[in-house]
């Protein structure tokens, strides 16, 4: 690979033998591989990291690879692949619905796997994240890293967790986010009947976005919620 930027990947996989068949794969081609396998101390690595993708494993000890992509998205956008035994359909949905970038059954062949990671570094500009770093959605701009948003370039005041909805409604703009989509990212649990508290942190964001009559969030009875700027927004 003389001539191309090497690469720094996590891998959270709790398979000792298929991790050091990866890492000897992976040396040739310039990229630089860190493991970990259980799912806590590969959360704190890939928080923690600078890596440009992180490959995880579903069925990991101490934390699921799912509920680990999901605390993941709340603060990073490290691209990922999910690499599982658990094939059947829920289980890929789910995983590219908490936020993996590509989703790859057990077994397979490394070469593929290299293809994947390739194919997701073009996607995102040879591997360069930076921009990838902020959403630019209608009228707001949102920094991942520094967790900041700007309404017109001026800056907006939000709560930790009023950031976190706003991040996750307008990464799909015009998709319907359920109750129980949000409360599974905000509190790792679904909804209980008639509670309010999401539709008070969505008041008083509705609140701090305003301008004019604009509601850029909009509410689906009985479903959830979408971010729908309309022109000029």
């Amino acid at each position: 690979m003389a001539g191309h930027a090497s690469k720094s990947i996590l891998i959270v996989e709790d398979d000792v033998e298929l991790c050091s068949l990866m890492v000897d794969f992976f040396a040739p081609y310039g990229i630089e591989v860190e493991v970990r396998h259980d799912g806590r101390q590969g959360l704190e690595r890939a928080l923690a990291g600078s890596f440009d993708l992180l490959i995880l494993d579903v069925m990991l000890p101490v934390l699921d690879g799912f509920e680990l992509l999901r605390q993941l998205r709340k603060r990073s956008v490290l691209p990922v692949i999910m690499l599982t035994a658990r094939a059947a359909q829920q289980d890929r949905v789910a995983g590219l619905d908490a936020g993996a970038d590509d989703y790859l059954p057990k077994p397979f062949g490394p070469e593929e796997l290299l293809a994947r990671m390739r194919a997701i570094w073009r996607r995102t500009a040879g591997g360069d994240l930076a921009e990838s770093r902020a959403i630019s959605a209608g009228r707001l701009t949102l920094n991942l890293l520094s967790r900041t948003v700007s309404d017109r370039d001026q800056p907006v005041e939000l709560t930790s967790l009023e950031f976190d909805i706003l991040e996750l409604l307008t990464r799909t703009p015009g998709r319907v986010v359920s109750r129980d989509e949000l409360y599974a990212v905000l509190h790792q649990r679904q909804a209980a009947p008639y509670e309010r508290s999401l539709d008070v942190h969505i008041s008083h964001l509705r609140k701090k976005l305003r301008q004019g009559d604009a509601r850029l969030i909009r509410s689906v009875r009985g479903v959830g919620y979408l971010y729908a700027p309309g022109p000029g927004d």
